[in-house]
């Protein structure tokens, strides 16, 4: 009889023995970035903004907002991470910042390889069909157009949109928003990645998809990957990361094992 395993103890199977050589250091991360604090569009006209910036002068009700405040880590390969946080806490600037696509302000990200992104809003082309986003997807993510074609079915098989009508040959304006996020993710998990950056796609789909994308992620660690998740889930985070990352205001609160960091983080929720 196979032996019941609490996810707990799944992840700690799921696990390397060994972790192997940092791929990404965060040193006295800083992230900040300009919003428009009043909410109105367009204020002044063209003329107004070209006068602005000729004069050299802030756009009215313009604020900066430090997201990320002094975060360090050393992340290694075949390492799972968990990102958690309240709203606004910083956990998806900061995979941007991991990713390259945002810049710091202040203190240094050094990557070993190129870090990936997958997050349920990454744009696809919503003109196009499903079948045909497959492949820009793919190609976008480093692999060749062989590859893309050797790895389409099991692409398409993963996602699980095609399972009750055609959908692959659609455009994908006709995808509910949980197909849309379950085939970005099928695209991103269907390469090795040195780095994986994971924003809040385990949280779409039914149980036996967020259970065949946990197991795709431990196989991605197996392979020397290095996977970060940013997850409202709790239970997600649980089942799929053995080190988590508390960002609170910007500021990274704790740094640990999973089952510690997310009790203190819950008890945190608690006092709210």
């Amino acid at each position: 009889m196979a032996e019941t395993q609490t996810p707990d103890r799944a992840v700690e199977d799921a696990a390397p023995a060994e972790l192997g050589e940092p791929t990404v250091i965060a040193d006295d991360v800083h992230v900040v970035y300009k919003v428009n604090g009043t909410g109105s569009k367009g204020r002044g006209g063209a003329t107004a903004a070209l006068n602005r910036i000729v004069s050299r002068k802030e756009t009215p009700g313009m604020r900066e907002v430090h997201a990320v405040k002094g975060v360090t880590f050393v992340a290694r390969r075949g390492e799972a991470i968990g990102l958690i946080g309240s709203n606004g806490s910083g956990k998806s600037t900061l995979l941007k910042a991991v990713a390259g696509l945002l810049p710091t302000a202040r203190g240094k990200i050094y990557t070993q390889g190129q870090p990936s992104l997958l997050g349920v809003n990454a744009a696809l082309m919503n003109d196009l069909t499903g079948e045909r986003n497959v492949t820009l997807g793919g190609l976008a993510m480093g692999m060749s157009r062989e590859e893309v074609r050797e790895r389409y079915d099991d692409i398409v098989d993963f996602s699980g949109i095609n399972e009750k009508d055609d959908f692959i040959s659609l455009p994908m304006r006709t995808y509910s928003s949980g197909m849309s996020a379950r085939l970005r993710f099928s695209i991103a998990a269907a390469k090795n990645h040195d780095v994986l950056l994971i924003d809040e796609a385990l949280a779409t789909g039914d149980a036996r998809f967020q259970r065949r994308s946990q197991e795709r992620i431990n196989e991605l660690r197996q392979e020397a990957g290095t996977v970060f998740l940013v997850s409202h889930s709790n239970a997600s985070i649980r089942e799929t990361c053995e080190r988590t990352l508390w960002l609170e205001s910007g500021t990274l609160r704790m740094d640990g094992p999973t089952a510690e960091v997310i009790a203190a983080y819950e008890q945190f929720t608690k006092k709210k």
